[in-house]
């Protein structure tokens, strides 16, 4: 296993649509075994593959307490949302240091393969439905700053170029 690199916004690799995982073989179970291990250690509730710079439709996720129930969604798709929805604040191993609300439903219904390619329908409701959305935005290009004011958005780029620059990275945009 190893620990992978996380875009960071506003890299512009974050806004790159995913294509369908064509096989869940040993290549997709190794980069499902180093991306829990980069959410872990970057104390993450989930991550997209996208976010690692690897565009397939790929999502891990655990809302455990005890950090030790990984979740593993292969080509998501929502079959339901409810219209009950909710607002919470949000963050991002993307956007880090940076909380703001989201407006997402409370709850959803997904279907997609697991870690061993088999079928999986999924009833999610409160963190985990909030979660699961927040990584289904990232494999469409998304990040959850887009929900935001367009002020919100461009202060939280300023700040993330600065970081960046102060860390002495290049800019990405």
């Amino acid at each position: 296993m190893a620990l992978l690199s996380i875009l960071q916004y506003p890299d512009p690799k974050l806004h790159t649509l995913a294509r369908p995982v064509t096989a869940v073989d040993a290549r997709i179970q190794g980069l499902i075994a180093d991306m829990l291990e980069t959410m872990y250690e970057a104390n993450g509730i989930g991550l997209a593959a996208t976010q690692v710079d690897v565009h397939e439709r790929l999502v891990v996720i655990d809302v455990s307490e005890e950090r030790n129930a990984p979740l593993v969604l292969i080509n998501p798709e929502i079959l339901w949302a409810s219209e009950e929805r909710v607002l919470n604040d949000e963050g991002c191993l993307s956007v880090p240091g940076i909380y703001d609300g989201v407006e997402r439903s409370t709850q959803i219904r997904v279907t997609a393969l697991d870690g061993e390619g088999q079928s999986r329908t999924l009833e999610a409701e409160g963190l985990l439905a909030i979660c699961v959305q927040h990584e289904m935005d990232h494999l469409l290009g998304k990040v959850f700053v887009e929900y935001l004011s367009p002020l919100k958005r461009n202060r939280i780029k300023s700040k993330m170029l600065k970081t960046r620059r102060a860390m002495g990275k290049a800019d990405v945009a």
